[in-house]
C-alpha cells in the first residue's frame, strides 16, 4: 500500500511501489519505484532548533550532484525531496576504519570542489556556536540533561581554545558512517542538512570520532587529506575537535529529545551513548596532550 502523501507527488510516471527506509533519526524516507526507475523520497520540515533549512539542503544536494558527490535531485517542494536511487552499500563504522585513505581523499576533493557549485547566501557551520545554541534550547525546554550544561559549555570553551587557524572550505558536517554510500567503484555522500562553510577540521574529526577510528587510522586519514603528516599543534586541535564532535552529537540528541519523534528513535539513549564516547575521547586527549 502506497501512502497517500507519496502517491500525490507529481513526479511519478505510471504505477508506483514504495518501501520505507529504516535508520533515519529525524526524517521519513522511502524507496519508490515507478516506470522511470528507482528513487528515494525524503520528507522533513525545517528544524530551526537544529539550524536546518530544507531549501538550503536541496540547493546543496544539487550542488553536490553537479560536483559529482551526490545523487541527482529529481524533484523538490517544501518538506519533500526526491533523488535518484544509487545501487550501493551503506557504510558502517568498520568500513570507514578500514578505508581512512579513501575517506581522506574524498573529503579533500569535496572541500576543494564544492564551493564553486554553491549558490545563494553563505551558511557558516561552527560547532562551538552550535553547542552554545543547543545549550540554550536544552535549558529552555526543561530537559533532564540540563543539569550537565555548565560542564558541557566549560569543556566546549576549552576545546575551542585548542583550535588552530585553517582555511575556510565547504564541509558536509554530518559524516556519520551511514551517510557514505559505496557502489563498488566510488563513494557517494548523502544528507546535506548541516553542510556549509567552515574549516576542514570538523569533517575530519567527525568522520574519525563517529567511526571510532584508532590512532593509526586517523594518521592515514590525515595523511590522505593533507599529503604530509600534520604537526603537533594540529594533532592537538584535531583530538580536541573529535571531543567537540561527540559533544555536539550528544547535544543534538538532547535537543531532538525535546522536539522530534521519529519512529524507533531513542534520542535520550543516543545522547548517553555519545556522552560515553566523549568521556573516552577526552581521556585519550588528556593522556596525549594534557587537560584541555
Amino acid at each position: 500500500m502506497v501512502p497517500d502523501h507519496i502517491r500525490a507527488l507529481p513526479c511519478w510516471q505510471g504505477e508506483i511501489t514504495a518501501t520505507p527506509l529504516e535508520g533515519g533519526l529525524s526524517n521519513e524516507s522511502w524507496k519508490v519505484t515507478d516506470a522511470r526507475g528507482v528513487h528515494v523520497v525524503r520528507f522533513g520540515r525545517d528544524f530551526p532548533f537544529h539550524h536546518v533549512d530544507r531549501a538550503r539542503e536541496v540547493m546543496t544536494a544539487r550542488a553536490a550532484h553537479a560536483a559529482g558527490f551526490g545523487p541527482e535531485v529529481e524533484y523538490a517542494a517544501p518538506g519533500v525531496s526526491v533523488v535518484a536511487f544509487v545501487p550501493s552499500r551503506t557504510w558502517a563504522a568498520a568500513d570507514i576504519c578500514t578505508a581512512p585513505d579513501r575517506v581522506g581523499t574524498l573529503l579533500r576533493r569535496f572541500h576543494d570542489e564544492m564551493p564553486a557549485q554553491i549558490s545563494g547566501a553563505a551558511f557558516l557551520f561552527w560547532p562551538f556556536h552550535v553547542i552554545r545554541d543547543y545549550a540554550r534550547t536544552i535549558a529552555a525546554g526543561g530537559s533532564a540533561f540540563a543539569a550537565g550544561l555548565p560542564a558541557h559549555l566549560d569543556l566546549a570553551q576549552r576545546l575551542e581554545q585548542a583550535q588552530v587557524p585553517m582555511p575556510i572550505v565547504f564541509g558536509h558536517h554530518d559524516l556519520l558512517p551511514a551517510n557514505f554510500l559505496d557502489d563498488g567503484r566510488r563513494l557517494w555522500l548523502i544528507d546535506y542538512e548541516y553542510a556549509g562553510f567552515g574549516t576542514a577540521m570538523f569533517d575530519l574529526a567527525g568522520a574519525a570520532s563517529n567511526a571510532g577510528m584508532a590512532p593509526e587510522e586517523t594518521e592515514a586519514l590525515l595523511l590522505a587529506y593533507f599529503g604530509t603528516p600534520p604537526g603537533p599543534d594540529f594533532r592537538r586541535a584535531f583530538d580536541a575537535m573529535q571531543c567537540a564532535s561527540l559533544l555536539r552529537e550528544a547535544m543534538w540528541a538532547m535537543v531532538s529529545d525535546l522536539h522530534l519523534a521519529a519512529p524507533g528513535a531513542n534520542y535520550a539513549a543516543y545522547a548517553r551513548e555519545n556522552l560515553q564516547k566523549l568521556a573516552e575521547s577526552l581521556s585519550h586527549f588528556t593522556k596525549t596532550h594534557g587537560t584541555p
